[in-house]
C-alpha cells in the first residue's frame, strides 16, 4: 500500500470486509443458478456449465461497477479513501479471478473426479 502512497486504517479493513463478502455473494449466485438447473432435470455436468455461464455475466457486471467506483474514490480520495480504494481494487480482481476461474476449476475438477449422478448442492 505504501507504494500506492494509501494507508491500511480502518476503512481499508473495511474494503478487505466488504471484498470478502463479495466473493461469498458471487459463489452463491454461481452455486444458486447451479440448483435451478438441476430443478430442471439438467445432468450435474450441464448443470454446472450452465449454471456458471448464467452467473457470469452478473458477477462480472456487479465487480465492475464496484471496481470503476474504487478506481474513481482511488483518483480523488487522500490518505485513507485511498487505503479503502486500493484494498478493494486489489480484492475485487481477486475476488473476480476465484469466482470466474478458480472456482469453476476446482469444481471441473471434482466433477471429473468423483463423476456423481446428482449435485449435492
Amino acid at each position: 500500500l505504501s507504494a500506492l502512497q494509501a494507508t491500511l486504517t480502518l476503512p481499508g479493513i473495511a474494503g478487505i470486509v466488504l471484498t470478502i463478502g463479495m466473493a461469498v455473494d458471487a459463489n452463491v449466485l454461481v452455486f444458486e443458478r447451479i440448483r435451478e438447473e438441476v430443478r430442471a432435470g439438467r445432468t450435474p455436468i450441464s448443470a454446472i456449465d450452465a449454471g456458471y455461464s448464467r452467473a457470469i455475466s452478473t458477477i462480472i457486471d456487479a465487480n465492475l461497477t464496484t471496481l470503476i467506483a474504487a478506481i474513481i474514490l482511488f483518483q480523488f480520495g487522500s490518505g485513507p479513501i485511498k487505503g479503502f480504494a486500493v484494498t478493494l481494487i486489489i480484492g475485487i480482481i481477486t475476488s473476480m479471478f476465484t469466482a470466474i476461474m478458480l472456482t469453476r476449476l476446482l469444481v471441473a475438477g471434482w466433477i471429473r473426479r468423483s463423476r456423481p449422478t446428482k449435485v449435492p448442492i
